[in-house]
């Protein structure tokens, strides 16, 4: 059976194969985790298909793949089949590689021995020779740790600034500077673009999540030590984006050309923050169909395994709209990027208590509420503002008039 390069996003279109936990003639079990793959959006661990014998190898560590290309062969049979010379690997490797078969030519790495993108980029950086750096990696590979090592032994450059390194972050005389992981270099060439292509308009709404804080009060404590994590506002807010969407179909779209594709699922992606390294944009599929519990429970369970790279491929595809949600940080108001080819996407800020007035029949009066802004991008080639506008004043009235107490309960 062919292993095969994932698409870990609808905007993902290839990966890199940073690690292999089998070799050739290595025996696998289904759902054992068979090799890393890093993206733009995610690096995660992908278990292997089906149970079997690893007869060919096809993509290396280090090496870029695109989505849909063979990158191992899995025999699926009981029988362990002996280990082929190390020759005859790389042979079959290169044959595969020259006559490309299965889908695409893949590059492998530069002469030297199996070198990873960064690591390519430091040796040319550095002006180094592969040959005269030793690897300490499997099989004798050059890691970024090795060329930093080497650029360390040769001291100070010629105009005298002292230049020493560190796996995170390095100095050129009395700067510090970090270089951009992959993750944080593929998403910022991400949003440039769509930043760029889209004509991005930002309207917002301050909210009262009095309904919403009271179903809280009511089930928080209860819900924490049955569920073992905190309620927040986000189930509520995804909840009612999910009835909005129904209502504004036109935001629960994405753009093809000079077309507005309509999905007929209602898709939600949640931003997630990768402890400041980066963010992935997992999806809970379907969420009208879903209670409150429901989604409470997904939104955590997809955050908690996306910062321990244990998504699951097809957790990142098939999103419709998408959630920002810093409010955990007390923001006042965000302007997102529009996670492309979809149309819009809503910040959830924080929520603080503000004096409120309350109209009554008998007369106004002044509340002490909790407050907060959500604010949507849009494309304004998909829709104007005030279809925008509609479907936030929908989202804040589900927000401050729908019984929550009674949806923690379906």
């Amino acid at each position: 059976m062919d292993v095969i390069m994932p698409q870990l996003g609808e905007t993902v279109t290839e990966g890199v194969v940073t690690r292999w936990y089998k070799k050739v003639g290595d025996t696998v079990k289904a759902d054992e985790m068979l090799f890393d793959v890093e993206t733009d959006k995610v690096s995660t661990e992908i278990p292997a298909p089906v149970s079997g014998v690893i007869a060919e190898i096809l993509v290396q560590e280090g090496v870029t793949a695109k989505v849909g290309v063979c990158l191992a062969v899995i025999r699926e049979s009981g029988a362990a089949a002996a280990k082929a010379p190390a020759a005859v690997q790389a042979a079959s490797v290169a044959a595969a590689v020259s006559a490309a078969p299965r889908a695409q030519r893949i590059v492998p790495a530069a002469a030297g021995g199996r070198l990873s993108p960064v690591v390519r980029r430091m040796i040319a950086e550095h002006q180094l020779n592969p040959a005269d750096i030793k690897g300490s990696g499997r099989d004798g590979r050059i890691t970024r740790e090795d060329v930093l090592g080497l650029v360390a032994q040769r001291g100070a450059p010629a105009q005298g600034q002292v230049r020493t390194e560190t796996r995170a972050t390095y100095t050129v005389g009395a700067q510090t500077r970090k270089p951009f992981n992959s993750v944080r270099k593929r998403t910022s060439e991400r949003l440039v673009k769509a930043w760029t292509t889209a004509p991005h308009v930002l309207q917002a709404v301050e909210v009262d999540f009095y309904k919403v804080e009271q179903a809280r009060q009511a089930a928080g404590a209860e819900w924490k030590a049955r569920e073992g994590f905190t309620l927040t506002y986000l189930p509520f807010i995804a909840r009612a984006v999910s009835v909005a969407l129904a209502k504004f179909p036109l935001l629960n779209a994405s753009l093809d050309g000079d077309d507005l594709v309509l999905h007929p699922r209602i898709n939600i992606g949640i931003a997630v923050d990768l402890n400041f390294d980066g963010l992935v944009v997992p999806v809970i599929k379907d969420v009208p169909d879903k209670s409150l519990p429901q989604i409470a429970r997904e939104i955590n369970d997809l955050a908690q395994r996306a910062r321990s790279n244990r998504l699951r491929p097809d957790e990142m595809t098939e999103g419709t709209y998408t959630l920002s949600n810093s409010g955990v940080f007390g923001t006042l108001i965000t302007a997102p990027i529009i996670n492309q080819p979809q149309v819009a996407i809503l910040s959830t800020d924080g929520v603080s208590k503000k004096p409120v007035v309350i109209e009554e029949p008998l007369g106004d009066s002044i509340a002490i509420r909790p407050v907060g802004v959500l604010a949507q991008t849009f494309d304004h080639r998909a829709i104007d503002g005030a279809y925008s506008a509609a479907f936030l004043r929908e989202v804040k009235t589900l927000l401050e008039r729908h019984d929550w107490t009674q949806a923690l309960n379906a």
